[in-house]
């Protein structure tokens, strides 16, 4: 039987970032259900990086990982992981107030400011101009290569004499002296600790453990590419939304994405778009856009996984020895992969909060399993 100080679930950008980081400090199995990592959530995000989205921990959080995402560790990769995007925002009548609270949120590393209608038309001629008075724009939005950031992490996690088994579904944990035994696609692996990272599959992983759910909620969202209007330079455009609501459009591949930032709850699954949030996020282009959907889009669903406070989930579980939660990163997994890789590193080996983090208010208490109920 294979031994190991660190038993990852999941390979997706949350268990691959995780065991990227504890393969410096002990050796790692980690461990995917489906045939090829990161199918569920990690493979089908359209990531944008952001200081200024989430609640006030996520953002502490992201802001921690900027520097790594320009800067990554030598040898890590050699593709760019981020390039320029930036996102404009627009207000309707009476959404005025809030893009003034939006504008607030700017700071000097990461500047919002107002715009001019016309200013705004001119970064997004496709946009209806009736259908906005006025808006706001953040440079530092960037778009990530999801898969260039993803393939990194296996990598890196091999390059450290860590193993990745793919098609390996885990059907039975069990404590076994001082760590775990852990059946996973017909082998026994013998850990001293798990990392659950299973995304939407979570408090499934958990109960195996025998540890109590953390009320985790698997959401659906759905996203769609058109074809542009002819003359449209697609790839300059920026992100494009609605303060306070969630459709939004950006350039992907030539052509341009949308979603109507869907959140519908769903059980864990290999999960599929709806033709009637097909339709609507049709119809949403079409009303608040120049863009005519003459034929029928590709489309395809992801899932973003919540606990009930919104905020990740990082941390051994209060009653179940050696069994580290990594959940509940909602739409911010890529965003958040760097920083929470690294806590995730330092706590499971019993280390306390990195320094830095610790200094931007970043604390163990606030990650903690349970705090939710």
């Amino acid at each position: 039987m294979d031994a190991v100080d660190f038993l990852v679930i999941g390979a997706g950008i949350s268990g691959a970032s995780a065991a990227y980081e504890l393969a410096a400090v002990g050796s790692v199995c980690l461990i995917e259900a489906e045939a090829q990592p990161g199918y569920h959530s990690t493979g089908r995000s359209a990531a944008l990086y952001t200081a200024n989205f989430g609640s006030p921990l996520v953002r502490k959080i992201n802001a921690a990982g900027y520097g790594f995402f320009f800067t990554p560790p030598d040898g890590f990769t050699d593709l760019p992981l981020v390039s320029p995007r930036g996102a404009l925002t627009l207000a309707k009548p009476g959404q005025e107030a809030a893009l003034a609270a939006l504008v607030a949120q700017s700071s000097p590393d990461h500047p919002i400011v107002p715009l001019s209608r016309d200013a705004a038309l001119a970064k997004a001629p496709l946009m209806r101009p009736e259908r906005f008075t006025a808006a706001a724009y953040e440079v530092g939005v960037l778009d990530m290569d999801v898969d260039a950031l993803h393939q990194a992490y296996l990598r890196g996690v091999k390059r450290r004499g860590g193993a990745l088994q793919c098609s390996a579904p885990v059907t039975a944990l069990r404590r076994d002296g001082d760590g775990w035994i852990v059946m996973a696609g017909g082998v026994a692996v013998r850990a001293r600790v798990v990392i659950n990272a299973a995304g939407a599959w979570g408090d499934a992983v958990g109960a195996l453990a025998g540890a109590a759910p953390q009320g985790l909620v698997p959401k659906r969202r759905t996203a769609m590419t058109v074809d542009a209007p002819p003359g449209l330079a697609v790839e300059s455009l920026p992100l494009v939304e609605y303060v306070g609501e969630g459709p939004y459009l950006k350039p992907e591949a030539g052509a341009l994405m949308a979603s109507l930032g869907d959140e519908t709850p769903v059980a864990p699954q290999d999960v599929q778009p709806e033709e009637l949030d097909i339709a609507l996020t049709a119809e949403w282009l079409e009303t608040h856009t120049q863009v005519s959907v003459k034929r029928a889009p590709r489309a395809w669903a992801g899932l973003r996984s919540f606990v009930s406070d919104g905020d990740p989930v990082a941390g051994f579980d209060p009653t179940v020895p050696g069994f580290f939660w990594l959940i509940g990163q909602g739409g911010y997994g890529i965003m958040m992969a760097p920083t929470l890789a690294r806590i995730t590193a330092a706590l499971a080996a019993g280390q306390p909060m990195p320094a830095d983090l610790a200094a931007r208010g970043i604390t163990v208490a606030a990650l903690r399993p349970g705090r939710s109920g």
